[in-house]
């Protein structure tokens, strides 16, 4: 049974760091590629980072490009996404997902499995 479950989420000031993390269970983290995505009151989901085990490849959204990391720790099945320099305009839920997919799609109909989400306010 896959399982994704973030965390990490809080408020932070604005310049801030969190990172948050996202532990797996039921699949094998080489084989599948793992997005982070985020959701804005009254906005719709939007793709922030991806990592793809198929190919190694990175995306970073536009608006996080320089200021957001994402990585993973095979042996712990966890993947994190390190926000820097965070804004106002980053406060949303943050959900991680997972599909058995090539490259890094970031349209959120992509995946098959998603975590519950962890709320970042970013916030003076």
């Amino acid at each position: 049974q896959v399982q994704l479950v973030e965390s990490g989420g809080g408020l932070v000031q604005p310049g801030g760091s969190l990172r948050l993390s996202c532990a797996t269970s039921g699949f094998t983290l080489d084989y599948y590629t793992i997005g982070w995505f985020r959701q804005a009151p009254g906005k719709e989901r939007e793709g922030v980072s991806c990592f793809s085990s198929s190919d190694g490849s990175t995306y970073y959204a536009d608006s996080v490009k320089g200021r957001f990391t994402i990585s993973r720790d095979n042996a712990k099945n966890t993947v994190y996404l390190q926000m820097n320099s965070l804004k106002p305009d980053d406060t949303a839920v943050y959900y991680c997902a997972t599909a058995n997919l090539h490259g890094c799609p970031m349209g959120p109909i992509w995946y098959d499995y998603w975590g519950q989400g962890t709320q970042v306010t970013v916030s003076s």
